[in-house]
């Protein structure tokens, strides 16, 4: 173990290999620098889990050695962990006041408010954090005032992009700076840190503005209620549809906690302010059908969020129906296709209208397609390239075009140590990199006990078994036995494995009745002798409670 980094390294904890996540370190001489701290969201092959936080440990371990977290932006794959890992890391956090606003939010409702040291920078600024010298250069993105951070150190320079494209009208906040960009590239940039979600994707990601153009005129056509749903944190997405709202003669209300909280933080940094106020949805589901918009989280199929429960017809304040309409102004982020069409078909099953990016133009990523990385690296001239935010795919196809434009790429995953300088850039180490589940309100090992069990209750049930015995080792009364999700109580399965454990108990020696493990250890193993021949296939969490009476 490496406890002192000469040189300068860079070391991915989540975001790369991957999407989401997104927690990246520098190391220089033995300090460190952290950009981004996201989540990600468990796929839906994995109900035991909703969402993820990577593991911060290495870095944890050093968090006196650690002079600063910056925020890039506002995106939950990017900020969404702070608030959850900030008491292990205790580090000064940096961020625009659009970010800023946000994080505060997330802080609060982690009972954080006031405690962490959050510094605000104007987009654009410049820091110096021990032996980084930090310059920001405003990106166009789905959110605003993403900043690419340029790194300067004893050592070498590196761009580290963030999320970006190149929207020659982004609607909200400022196109990405060209300009700056191709200042640094005559500077000259020994490494690209770059963003990879659409390096397969040929052509150019497309702008907000036409965005804003189609669903002005699509809402005008519309008739009964309309829903929109989109990623929470599309500023510009939210004024696109309200303004088509306005046109049309409909109100807008925001439905989903995430949504509200993200129009907040907007509107406190000056954000959204030409819009009319947004209608509480209490009283949103009062007004006629054809004067009323709902902007609705869950563009996922987050299990829990408003869509979700909208398409269920669980939601306590909006209810769609025949001659109403959805329209899905996302895209589908790799992973979540089955629950998002599950939802889909819940709405199509009640006679809502459902209308995607495959039907009409309603939506542009956020990320750049591959002319607009050809662009970035004409005007940056990088000699080495690090794809990250992205799975292998991705990385690998942009590794390729980097290649094609004269740079020389590496091609790490979460948890390698890449040496930049001195010398050629090569892997020195590979560190720990794992993930944790958060919880309720503490943060669990993806791969832990506890995961492992829930796991294993899913896929094959539990049996739980209570046992009353006296001082001398003798039954007292019949067993009880509980088999959810194996067998109904009016099986024979469950008469069965009292059979069996009454037989098992009545088997014991004296001295062993006496010891309460050595009988909580008999019973559970006649209980799994038991559902191995009632149910085969089943390997299911046997817990047995002895009673001395």
């Amino acid at each position: 173990m490496i406890h002192r980094q000469e040189g300068l390294v860079f070391l991915p904890l989540g975001g790369t290999g991957e999407i989401g996540m997104n927690l990246n370190l520098y190391g220089c001489d033995g300090a460190w620098l952290a950009i981004d701290c996201g989540l990600g969201f468990a796929e839906s092959a994995r109900p035991d889990l909703d969402i993820m936080v990577p593991d911060p440990s290495f870095i944890a371990e050093r968090r006196d050695a650690l002079v600063g977290l910056v925020i890039t932006h506002a995106h939950e794959d990017h900020i969404g962990a702070v608030a959850w890992l900030w008491p292990q890391l205790q580090c000064p956090v940096y961020a625009t006041p659009f970010a800023a606003a946000v994080l505060r939010r997330k802080l609060g409702e982690r009972g954080l408010a006031g405690q962490v040291p959050l510094h605000e920078f104007a987009p654009g600024a410049s820091l110096e954090l021990g032996p980084f010298s930090l310059r920001f250069i405003s990106m166009a993105h789905s959110i605003p005032e993403a900043q690419a951070v340029v790194i300067d150190t004893p050592h070498g320079r590196v761009l580290h992009t963030g999320d970006w494209k190149l929207d020659p009208d982004p609607l909200v906040g400022p196109r990405t700076d060209e300009a700056a960009l191709a200042a640094v590239g005559e500077q000259g940039v020994d490494v690209l840190v770059c963003d990879s979600t659409n390096a397969m994707v040929e052509g150019h990601s497309g702008s907000e503005a036409d965005v804003r153009r189609t669903l002005a005129a699509l809402v005008r056509g519309l008739r009964g209620r309309v829903a929109f749903t989109c990623f929470s944190s599309n500023i510009a997405r939210i004024e696109s549809i309200a303004l088509a709202a306005e046109a049309a003669g409909r109100s807008v209300a925001l439905v989903g906690r995430s949504l509200r909280n993200i129009a907040a933080a907007a509107r406190e940094t000056g954000y959204l302010n030409t819009l009319p106020a947004f209608v509480e949805e209490e009283e949103a589901g009062y007004l006629p059908d054809d004067s009323v918009l709902f902007v609705c989280a869950g563009s996922q199929g987050e299990p829990r969020s408003a869509l979700s429960r909208i398409a269920a017809d669980t939601h306590p304040n909006v209810s769609l129906g025949e001659g109403d309409t959805v329209i899905y102004s996302s895209r589908v982020i790799p992973g979540n296709e089955r629950a998002i069409l599950m939802v889909q078909d819940a709405l199509a099953r009640r006679g809502v209208t459902v209308m995607t990016e495959h039907d009409h133009m309603v939506h542009v990523s956020g990320h750049p397609a591959r002319d607009e990385l050809r662009r970035l690296y004409r005007l940056v001239k990088p000699k080495h390239v690090v794809p990250v935010h992205g799975e292998w795919r991705h990385m690998s196809e942009h590794a390729a075009l980097a290649r094609e434009l004269g740079a020389i790429p590496h091609l790490i995953e979460d948890g390698d140590m890449l040496r930049l300088a001195p010398g050629a850039p090569e892997v020195v180490e590979s560190v720990p990199a794992g993930r944790l589940a958060v919880d309720g309100v503490r943060l669990l090992p993806v791969d832990g006990p506890v995961l492992a069990e829930r796991r294993r209750m899913l896929e094959s049930g539990l049996v739980v078994a209570s046992l009353a015995v006296d001082r001398v080792g003798r039954l007292v009364g019949e067993p009880v036995i509980s088999a959810p999700g194996l067998f109904t109580d009016d099986e024979v399965g469950p008469r069965l494995l009292v059979r069996d454990l009454g037989s098992a108990i009545a088997g014991l020696s004296h001295t062993v009745l006496r010891d309460d493990e050595a009988v909580r250890d008999a019973a559970a193993a006649a209980l799994r002798s038991a559902v191995r021949r009632a149910a085969p296939a089943k390997r299911p969490v046997v817990s047995v409670h002895v009673l001395r009476v």
